[in-house]
């Protein structure tokens, strides 16, 4: 089925999705556009990295909000009641944070991924569909990056990632649990917090270029990755949910596109300047210790299991992101 033909029938034939991590970046698009379409929706956040104006936004009729932590078991059964998809986004991200705290990685990507299957399972949830990450492919040269051949993970961050696919893969081999994990691909869209030592790139240069600073790049600038438009996750995250059942499947997120850090900062600064910034040179600073070189996926999977077409591309994606950004107060 195509995304399109997805949505008309979602609005002909309404279901109850949970969204973990609703007050988060992409938990709060996918309420959005789930209630967009007529969907039910339970959403599920400790506020620990989300906000709660991206909560606050979506009140109303068919949304209820769960306010708890996928660390306690209790949170998660009460938050799956009556759920018939579960799209779980909750996570600790960043690999230089997960460096710095292993242990709080851990107890938030697995443990809580672990109470999130039992919940699910035990509820009677139809399909599992959670949010992995590239990390997973590690040091593995081969580019593109295709999901059966992966390296040695390099950060805590990573090997939570893939605990998280083991996890599933087991549940799907013992208890018949349809899952799907996501290996999403650098996601940036509206509502990415710039804020913080754990920022992601884009929303943290373009908090740089706003305010007329300096961009910092870490490394020489030719380290590259493959840049996905939010919209582009929530299509995957929709088809998933609805993709013939076939135990544990794991699929790439992301354009196909290669950009370097070079090229990624002379896009940003650009879209800057058209809105009246005076955007300075970047400073080149050490490469980070667990990230990966380059980054490229094939989405040949995806697109053949769920019908996943990317929608939207970098340059397409970055004028919205910037023109969001720019809105902001």
């Amino acid at each position: 089925m195509n995304y399109a033909g997805l949505e008309q029938e979602l609005k002909a034939q309404p279901r109850t999705f949970l969204v973990t991590g609703a007050a988060g970046f992409i938990g709060s698009h996918l309420v959005e556009r789930l209630l967009h379409l007529g969907q039910s929706v339970v959403g599920l956040d400790d506020f620990s990295t989300g906000h709660r104006t991206n909560v606050d936004a979506f009140v109303g009729d068919g949304y209820r909000f769960v306010e708890g932590d996928i660390r306690d078991p209790a949170a998660c059964q009460r938050a799956v009641e009556g759920v018939e998809v579960v799209l779980h986004q909750a996570a600790l991200g960043s690999v230089p944070r997960s460096i710095d705290n292993p242990q709080l990685t851990h107890a938030v990507n697995v443990d809580g991924f672990l109470n999130m299957l039992v919940a699910a399972r035990d509820a009677g949830v139809t399909r599992f569909v959670y949010a992995s990450s590239s990390s997973v492919y590690g040091d593995h040269p081969q580019l593109p990056k295709v999901e059966d051949e992966v390296g040695a993970v390099l950060s805590p961050y990573a090997a939570s990632k893939k605990m998280n696919e083991i996890y599933a893969d087991v549940f799907a081999r013992c208890y018949g649990f349809a899952t799907t994990g996501l290996r999403y691909f650098n996601v940036f869209g509206p509502r990415q917090d710039p804020n913080g030592p754990y920022a992601a790139v884009i929303p943290r240069w373009l908090a740089c270029l706003k305010a007329g600073e300096a961009c910092a790049i870490y490394g020489d600038g030719e380290t590259s990755r493959d840049f996905c438009y939010v919209e582009n996750a929530v299509q995957a995250n929709l088809l998933s949910a609805f993709a013939p059942a076939d135990g544990a499947r794991v699929l790439n997120v992301a354009v196909g596109d290669r950009t370097t850090l070079t090229e990624l900062h002379a896009a940003l600064a650009k879209a800057a300047k058209a809105r009246g910034a005076e955007p300075k040179e970047a400073v080149y600073q050490e490469f980070r210790d667990g990230d990966v070189r380059h980054s490229l996926a094939d989405v040949s999977r995806a697109k053949a299991q769920v019908g996943f077409v990317p929608a939207v591309r970098i340059d397409e994606g970055i004028d919205h992101t910037v023109a969001a950004f720019w809105e902001q107060a």
